[in-house]
């Protein structure tokens, strides 16, 4: 999808102090196997901060950085893959009361980690047909500091907790979203609950999220399954199609690439399968900032590319691919030019 009116005017953030997998390993949290096998270095940990009140933190921030007021809001669209409160009860009202967005559009999008991705695609048509003052409101938060959850042992990674916040605007901003877009593989959707019952879910039953477990369970089905070999195959083909047409629609090419921000997962994982995709080394992503954050739900791309901006990996002119896998399987990327210097915003409370 082309966007050439979505501008990024506040990109706020919150990540709590990290805790080192080192520390995990002294107190027995993890073992030394599991440890080297996502080469992570920490995990942010919020402690008791619920996270909406991350979110909250982090969209003040964005809205000190955009000059806009969140009375301008027209779309609110909060981003999650973890419990966030009460059932029955949405944290995007949460972010409503207490930042004044009056009546704007507000939702959760639950599209796992792909899920800010989702969210700037469906926030393009608002924020292109709306006033020149008006403004959406993209929110990703989490904390997995809950039973039921093991942030050290939960894949191929370890959780994170934090949030981040962008606020988008038609025509004016830092930054420049040129291009964004997904795609989906549904014959992986099984990898994502393959040995568990689909009824009653297991979060009213109190069953522990074993996401490692299930990835195994279907990797081991899989073998003896030629439309699963295939589908793999699918998947790797069609993300390179989405590199390529988001390229194009941003109108440029690898070459112009400055650097790029994956969701932060273990090297070996099929996430890093953009790396051979994009023909760029680990070096040239946010891989080694985000390891020592942790996996942070949807946020990882967002953060990544806060962390280039504030330590001045990027400047003006400079193009930033963002991308990530979630659970669907989906795939998603999006294009960002650097256009200005960030405005100054308000510090984390």
């Amino acid at each position: 999808m082309r966007t050439p009116q979505l501008w990024l005017s506040g990109l706020g953030t919150f990540v709590p102090p990290s805790v080192s997998v080192r520390s995990a390993l002294e107190q027995g949290l993890c073992t030394e196997e599991e440890a080297a096998s996502h080469e992570m270095t920490g995990a942010a940990v919020a402690g008791p901060v619920p996270a909406p009140e991350m979110a909250l933190r982090a969209a003040r921030e964005a809205f000190a950085q955009s000059g806009a007021a969140p009375a301008d809001t027209r779309l609110l669209l909060y981003a999650d893959t973890w419990h966030q409160g009460p059932d029955g009860w949405f944290p995007q009202y949460h972010l409503q009361h207490h930042l004044g967005t009056g009546d704007a559009l507000a939702m959760e999008v639950r599209q796992g980690c792909v899920a800010l991705f989702n969210a700037l695609e469906l926030a393009a048509p608002h924020v292109s047909g709306g006033d020149e003052d008006e403004c959406a409101l993209l929110v990703a938060s989490d904390n997995y500091g809950t039973p039921g959850v093991d942030r050290w042992r939960t894949g191929d990674f370890v959780l994170g907790d934090g949030a981040c916040a962008l606020v988008l605007r038609r025509d004016r901003g830092f930054a420049r979203i040129l291009s964004v877009g997904s795609m989906v593989v549904p014959e992986l959707e099984e990898m994502s609950r393959s040995g568990e019952a689909e009824f009653p879910p297991g979060a009213t039953t109190g069953t522990f999220f074993d996401l490692k477990g299930r990835v195994q369970e279907f990797g081991r089905v899989g073998e003896q399954r030629s439309d699963t070999k295939l589908a793999w195959l699918v998947l790797q083909k069609k993300m390179l199609m989405l590199i390529n047409r988001t390229l194009a629609e941003a109108g440029i090419t690898m070459a112009d690439v400055t650097r790029a921000s994956l969701t932060s997962l273990a090297p070996h994982s099929f996430e890093h399968r953009w790396l051979d995709l994009l023909g760029l080394t680990v070096d040239e992503t946010t891989w080694d900032y985000g390891r020592g954050i942790g996996h942070i739900g949807a946020a990882d791309p967002f953060l990544g590319l806060r962390h280039l901006i504030d330590g001045g990996e990027v400047k003006p002119g400079d193009h930033v691919l963002l991308g990530g896998v979630g659970s669907g399987v989906t795939a998603a990327c999006a294009v960002v030019q650097i256009t200005d210097t960030m405005p100054e915003g308000g510090s984390q409370p």
